[in-house]
């Protein structure tokens, strides 16, 4: 099989990068996306904030201790998907296998170039400039000959760069990177791995087969693989989207039923807004709820036929976050998620069972994270 040629594009801290292209007064200074309130949490920082220590999904208030010069924009992602569908239109003229990961990057395979450039390289720099050019935006890239080495190379000149990781320099590449670093490998089995005597590539390559298995079962044939810099995923087009959701912090604790009833409402505004426009509809409502202890609880109820109404989910919704009311506990954040989509028939139910049986089944699950994780609507 010929060895492909794959391309990670990462745009240079996107979010704020839109802000400051979009209003000339922002750009030099120090700008993070999201809300600074007390509750708020930074979704995007720009390279001025970075100096500073900023960056996503810190809490607003640690944020303006690090940089007092710090300016909050509120985000706009409507704008920034649009964005997103520019570039995407760009890397279609190059290849159709085109696996996004977010808004703001994406895996592109090039092993067969629609344009007919010589090489990989010369694709990522011709694509980065079109991007530039038509949207005054900067994105960097990593070139090589799988997606874990690719990805790895994309923040090797960032902002505005890119890096090629060859064959031939793919394993000395690896031997020196932490394994904190590596494709699958969390936080939790890093340190593991640490207690064992496994901090980088090199350390991994030098322990037998039999002791990583010992160790970290099925997946030691992973760790063993990519540590030799051996990665055989496919770049996969069009994923299908398996959910739709919106959560919110808020800037203060909600304590009376009403105002939690209203704040699911206002997330099921934002999830039907997508379903509808995507014609995507799911069988299955989540309602997250995260108290100001921390305590973070979720209520799911699936369904025989999909939610095909904006009603119907609000309904739906607010039945599931009642379960837990009144409460005497604030809440600190609420989310909806709808998921499991199927094709809404032309005949679909205007009414649902909503209340006890009907062929719905509902699910509880409760958990005390040990760090708050972030929230940014």
């Amino acid at each position: 099989m010929a060895m492909r040629k794959i391309i990670h594009v990462d745009m240079d801290a996107f979010y704020a990068s839109v802000e400051q292209r979009d209003n000339p007064a922002l750009r030099g200074r120090p700008v993070a996306v999201g809300h600074g309130a007390k509750r708020g949490v930074v979704a995007a920082a720009s390279y001025e904030a970075r100096t500073f220590g900023v960056r996503s999904a810190m809490p607003s208030t640690t944020a303006m201790r690090l940089c007092a010069e710090l300016v909050f924009v509120p985000p706009r992602f409507d704008v920034y998907r649009a964005i997103s569908r520019q570039i995407h239109a760009i890397f279609a003229d190059y290849t159709m296998l085109i696996e996004p990961l977010s808004l703001d990057e994406a895996y592109l395979d090039v092993t067969e170039n629609r344009r007919g450039l010589p090489t990989a390289s010369a694709t990522a720099r011709e694509i980065r400039t079109r991007i530039f050019q038509e949207t005054g935006l900067t994105a960097s890239a990593g070139v090589s000959y799988n997606k874990f080495l690719a990805k790895l190379a994309s923040g090797q000149r960032k902002p505005n760069g890119q890096f090629v990781i060859t064959p031939e320099m793919g394993a000395d590449f690896i031997a020196s990177l932490p394994v904190a670093k590596f494709h699958g490998v969390g936080p939790v089995t890093a340190a593991r791995m640490k207690l064992l005597g496994i901090e980088t590539g090199s350390d991994l390559r030098a322990k037998p087969f039999s002791f990583l298995q010992q160790h970290f079962g099925k997946s030691a044939a992973w760790y063993l693989g990519v540590a030799n810099g051996e990665d055989d995923r496919p770049v996969v087009a069009d994923r299908p989207r398996k959910s739709s959701g919106s959560e919110t912090t808020f800037e203060r604790d909600l304590t009376a039923s009403a105002e939690i009833e209203a704040g699911v409402e206002a997330m099921v505004d934002d999830v039907w807004a997508w379903c509808d426009k995507a014609r995507a509809f799911g069988r299955t409502v989540t309602v997250k709820v995260k108290f100001a202890d921390f305590q973070q609880v979720t209520r799911s109820r699936s369904f025989a036929t999909v939610i095909a109404h904006h009603d119907l989910l609000r309904r739906a919704s607010v039945e599931l976050v009642r379960t837990l009311l009144p409460t005497a506990k604030g809440v600190r954040l609420l989310g909806v998620t709808v998921s499991n989509f199927d094709p809404a028939p032309a005949d679909a139910d205007a009414e649902l069972p909503l209340f006890g049986g009907g062929g719905a089944t509902i699910h509880a699950h409760d958990t005390v994270p040990r760090v708050a994780p972030m929230g940014v609507r």
